[in-house]
Formats: structure tokens, C-alpha cells, sequence
């Protein structure tokens, strides 16, 4: 079999036993079963000989220590109730504004997704919180529902996040500075949502109404000791985690681990650390990582089989060989993931196309830094398109009934829109992506 039917087929394959409705993990494996005993003669022993090396490779990847680590800071920041003040505090300063909810919303986002590093914790919290209250404040139900879901797939990008973890284990590209560079890009998505939301609702003041006088009427101490006591705990947590890479006195496992034993002593400071809660973060962390590391050595098990018979090298032939200006190839390649991002998760992409994508971005001269912000910025963009976008899902199951899928779905297209430009931005303008990593860790 020549090296391009085996990209065409196996891709081919696996689009089908997906949407036969197979769990993505097996159904990477079970693809690269067939196509190794296929490519290579019927030999089990290659096959299955390769897939114990690649596992035990897995195994001994040191960074994915702090993927649990982290996924358990955010189910203990749930627990703490952290959310909940900071949304009340911004709920009492935006009232008086057009959008103003709407705006508070994306802004604890922000400030939640630079705590935990995970899509699920931030979008359920905020989403439970936010929905009912802007809801009965007359908010429009797709802008209500489109700001939740955008802002809470920040957290799969503004660091620390598990997808950048990961993608650092993938490349071997250090943690640190993915951290770094994914940082602006980050926090310039999250202001191209607040400004939107304020442009649109100064324009038609009805899909965002200011919030009652009696609700904000507070005094200027009251709100001065409510930002410190709301806002201060997530800083001290971004502080320890952050902070102690950007020094360099920790590694990113290390200040994972920084951040669990952080988030406990918060727990314990608002009065929310109990053994069920303990029980239920540790329950919760269990399983969450066992679905990645689980992705992680079926997408390991698929690339192998990919690169081994040819497939990798045949699609970089085929891109390399259009010759046109290298960024055209790159928009290619963008195109593609955001493709694959309606029907996978993200790291289900990651294991397809970044053994694929690699040598076609060295080939082109992009940084390969560079490359991986841009990756991971486009990837957000799978939380929200249809019809499988995990955040559309999140906020579905916890929505008030009159939140419909079709207004959701309607909601999150302007934030899609925003994202693409957040895309385009880090594009055209590289600094967006390099200056935080050039400045803090040198050229």
C-alpha cells in the first residue's frame, strides 16, 4: 500500500468507526491495529511491540505528572466557592453597565481560567452561577449563552492549562514557555468578548439591561473589601503556580503541585475542606485522567502505525509540493484542525496532526513555539463549534430549560467569529505570541 492511500484510508477509517459512535481512544487503536497488520504483513509482534514501546514512553514522560495535579487544583478551587464571591463582586461592580453581567462573567472566566487550567470546572461554576441571575434580569439568551461558553474555554488556553501541558509532552517544547506565550493571546480573546459584548449591548441596551439600583447599592469600602477577599485567593493561586515557573524555582510539574496543595489551603481558608469534597475532587481527578492518558496512548498507538507506513511523509509531500507563500500553507493547516474540531476533542487533534503538521512547520522556517500557540488558540475553537463542541454540552446539562440547544448554538457563533480574529491577530502579528517567551526566557 503506497504511503498516500495510507493517509487517505486510515483517516477515512477512522472518520467512520467514529461516527459509528466508538470512543475516540479505542477507535485510534483499533484503527492502528489493522492498518499495522495490514502495512507490515500480518506480524502481531511488530505491531504490538511498537505500541509497548511507545507506551512505556508514555509512562515515563515526566511533564503529564502535573496533568492530574492540575486537574485536581481545579476540582478543589470548585469545592472552595471562589467562583462564587468573585462573580458576586463583579456582579456588583458591572451592574450600572450595558452588558454589564455579561461582562462579569467573561471577566471571572478570566480569572477562574488562569486558576485551574481546565475547560469543565469553570464553564459549570460560572455557568451555574451566571445563567439563572441573567436569566431573570432579562438578558438575551443566546448572548448570555454564547459569553458562558467563551469564556469558559479560556481555561484550555490562558496558562496554566492542560492542553498546553500537554502539547509540551507531545513536542517536547518546554512548558514554560508555551505558558508564556499563550498568555496574551489569551487575555487578548477575552478582551475581544468583553468588548463585543459592551458594543452590542450599548447598541441595543435590551439584550443587556443595567442591574437595579438596590442590587448595587454599596458602599465604596464594601466593594473595596469585596474585590480584596474575592479577587486576592485566585491571585495568590496564579501567583504560586506562575509565579514559580517565571522564576525558575520550580518546574511545571513542580508548581502543578505548588497549585493542588494552594488550592487545598484555600479550601480550608473559606470553610469548604471536607473529606466527601476530598473524596469527590480525587474521584473526579481519577477519571478525568485516566480519559486522557487513555486518548494519549490510542493517539500514540495511531500516529506510530501513520508515520511508520509513510502516511506522515506523504502529507507533507502534498503540502510542501503546492508552492505558494508558506503562510497560505499554514492558513491550510489551521483550516484543517478547526475542521477537525466540529467532530473531535482536542486531544484526540493533537495526537493526529502534530506528527503530521512538525516537520512541514520546520520545512516552512516557523518557530515551533510559535506554531503551538497558534495550534492551541485555534483549538478552543473546538469547545464551541457544533455539533460537537464540549462546551455546548457543559452548558446544556446545566442550563434553565428555556436556554434551548438552537439558542446556544445561535449564541456561540459571534464568540467563533472573535476567536478566528484572535487566530488572524497572533498570525499577522507574531509579537502577540513571542514576547512574553522572548522576554521572560531569552531569545
Amino acid at each position: 500500500m503506497s504511503p498516500e492511500a495510507v493517509a487517505i484510508w486510515m483517516f477515512v477509517t477512522l472518520a467512520f468507526v467514529i461516527f459509528l459512535g466508538h470512543p475516540l481512544a479505542f477507535s485510534l487503536g483499533g484503527v492502528a491495529v489493522l492498518f499495522g497488520l495490514l502495512g507490515w504483513g500480518g506480524s502481531p509482534e511488530i505491531v504490538f511491540s511498537l505500541f509497548t514501546n511507545k507506551t512505556y514512553g508514555v509512562m515515563e514522560e515526566y511533564v503529564l505528572v502535573a496533568v492530574p495535579l492540575f486537574i485536581f487544583m481545579a476540582q478543589m478551587l470548585d469545592v472552595s466557592g471562589i467562583a462564587e464571591k468573585l462573580f458576586h463582586t463583579m456582579h456588583v461592580l458591572w451592574g450600572p453597565v450595558r452588558g454589564g453581567l455579561a461582562i462579569a462573567v467573561l471577566m471571572v472566566c478570566t480569572v477562574f481560567a488562569a486558576s485551574t487550567g481546565v475547560v469543565g470546572a469553570t464553564e459549570v461554576a460560572i455557568g451555574l452561577l451566571a445563567a439563572p441571575n441573567l436569566l431573570k434580569r432579562g438578558y438575551h439568551i443566546p448572548l448570555t449563552a454564547g459569553a458562558i461558553c467563551a469564556g469558559g474555554t479560556l481555561g484550555i488556553l490562558i496558562p496554566p492549562s492542560i492542553m498546553l501541558v500537554v502539547y509540551g509532552g507531545l513536542t517536547n517544547i518546554s512548558v514554560g514557555k508555551l505558558f508564556a506565550a499563550a498568555m496574551l493571546p489569551g487575555l487578548t480573546l477575552s478582551a475581544l468578548y468583553i468588548i463585543y459584548v459592551a458594543i452590542r449591548c450599548g447598541i441595543s441596551p435590551e439584550l443587556g439591561p443595567p442591574l437595579p439600583l438596590e442590587e448595587r447599592m454599596y458602599s465604596v469600602k464594601q466593594k473595596l473589601y469585596m474585590v480584596l477577599t474575592s479577587l486576592l485567593p485566585p491571585v495568590f493561586l496564579i501567583g504560586m503556580v506562575l509565579g514559580s515557573i517565571v522564576a525558575g524555582v520550580a518546574t511545571t510539574t513542580e508548581a502543578a503541585g505548588l497549585g493542588a496543595i494552594g488550592a487545598i489551603i484555600l479550601a480550608i481558608g473559606f470553610r469548604k475542606f471536607t473529606w466527601p469534597a476530598v473524596l469527590d475532587a480525587c474521584t473526579a481527578t481519577l477519571k478525568i485522567t485516566s480519559m486522557v492518558l487513555v486518548l494519549f496512548l490510542g493517539g500514540n498507538a495511531f500516529q506510530s502505525i501513520f508515520m511508520g507506513l509513510g502516511g506522515g511523509d506523504a502529507v507533507s509531500s502534498l503540502l510542501l509540493g503546492l508552492q505558494v507563500n508558506p503562510y497560505v500553507i499554514l492558513f491550510i493547516m489551521m483550516g484543517i484542525v478547526f475542521f477537525l474540531g466540529m467532530f473531535l476533542d482536542w486531544l484526540g487533534i493533537l495526537l493526529i496532526v502534530i506528527p503530521v503538521f512538525t516537520p512541514v512547520v520546520q520545512e516552512l522556517g516557523f518557530d515551533p513555539l510559535y506554531f503551538g500557540t497558534l495550534i492551541c488558540v485555534n483549538l478552543q475553537m473546538a469547545f464551541l463549534t457544533p455539533p460537537f463542541g464540549y462546551s455546548l454540552f457543559y452548558l446544556k446539562g446545566i442550563a434553565p430549560p428555556e436556554m434551548t440547544t438552537g439558542l446556544i448554538y445561535r449564541g456561540v457563533v459571534p464568540f467563533i467569529c472573535l476567536q478566528w480574529v484572535g487566530l488572524i491577530l497572533c498570525i499577522v502579528y507574531p509579537p502577540l505570541v513571542m514576547y512574553l517567551p522572548t522576554v521572560l526566557f531569552g531569545e
